[in-house]
């Protein structure tokens, strides 16, 4: 005779809803946002949620959202594009995860970002830092300053995507998920070819090792089984170390040792020790390369439509900035003093 189950036995068997921020990330993950926007969108939810004394923010509205942006602003004297990624995030939790029109959201203040000039080196700077860089950030600032690659384009850059025989560099899912072509410099195909030959010594280490398999967007590594494996997928720039991908293997949903790039930090700081020995006198990044680019292409004669396609701008009045380092300052106008 079979015994009905008792409503506590019942009530430990059914499955428990995932809590808020799990659910926030799998939203993320299931619609392909980058793996720094799913951070970044979950630490500021949780910000939220603490700021308020752990309150759930289905209990919440308009005059919390305000407050904790607010505090971002008065209090932490954050930057307008940080405040604005804070309301973007809250935003999508709202919207997209817990299913809530928001009117009211349109009435929280956007933090107007101000209009500012890019850093700019001279091409006798550039030279200066580039000197005093060495190993792998040394190419991949070169790459920068050669190419006007962000940063992380060039890290992320795939060994099929190096086009030695054309002179070009193909450049996936830029930002604005956008691909496009821009110059390879024949400065750097021999150190580029170089380079290759270590990430194929480190790949084929892994492969002895049973590894290898590099990350794969958008689940190609299920749609092309042994693609991950493959030689043509892999990182130009891969890290000397072996980690556990934060996101779970698209085939069998297990956590996966893999090679990583390198880390944008290590390059970051490089370019900061590297401008700091050579006295340059002006925050250098490694984003001030993509800047001296167009501005340099300009200044050589070429057309701004040609730089605005290789920067990947979707608009060219944001190309349009680096004209106004050009006509500002001491090139520009003639000063009265002079003409005393």
């Amino acid at each position: 005779m079979d015994l009905p189950v008792p409503s506590a036995v019942g009530a430990q068997l059914a499955p428990r809803p995932p809590k808020l921020l799990e659910r926030l990330r799998v939203h993320l993950r299931t619609r392909h946002y980058s793996l720094r926007t799913e951070v970044a969108y979950v630490d500021w939810v949780r910000r939220f949620i603490l700021f308020h004394d752990k309150r759930h923010p289905q209990d919440m509205g308009p005059s919390e959202v305000e407050a904790f942006l607010s505090h971002l602003a008065v209090d932490r004297q954050v930057a307008a594009s940080t405040q604005n990624q804070a309301k973007s995030a809250l935003l999508y939790l709202y919207k997209q995860v817990l299913g809530v029109e928001l009117p009211w959201l349109d009435e929280v203040v956007q933090a107007k970002r101000p209009q500012r000039l890019p850093v700019v080196l001279t091409p006798s700077e550039v030279r200066d830092v580039l000197l005093h860089m060495n190993g792998t950030p040394a190419l991949v600032a070169q790459l920068l300053y050669g190419t006007g690659m962000r940063l992380l384009e060039a890290l992320r850059l795939r060994v099929k995507d190096v086009e030695f025989a054309r002179r070009e560099i193909v450049v996936r899912e830029g930002k604005g998920n956008k691909d496009r072509v821009t110059v390879l410099p024949e400065n750097l195909i021999a150190p580029l070819q170089a380079q290759l030959h270590k990430a194929r010594a480190l790949h084929d280490k892994d492969l002895d090792a049973g590894l290898g398999r590099v990350y794969l967007p958008h689940a190609l590594a299920v749609k092309y089984p042994g693609a991950d494996r493959s030689w043509a997928w892999q990182y130009v720039f891969p890290s000397p170390v072996r980690a556990m991908d934060p996101r779970p293997d698209a085939r069998t949903g297990q956590p996966m040792e893999r090679r990583h790039h390198v880390y944008p930090e290590s390059v970051q700081r490089a370019v900061r020790e590297a401008a700091r020995r050579a006295e340059v006198n002006k925050p250098v990044s490694p984003h001030v390369f993509r800047h001296s680019f167009a501005t340099h292409l300009l200044q050589a004669g070429y057309d701004i439509r040609t730089v605005q396609e290789l920067l990947g701008h979707a608009d060219v009045s944001t190309t349009m900035i680096y004209t106004h380092v050009l006509n500002k300052g001491g090139r520009g106008i003639l000063s009265p003093l002079d003409a005393l």
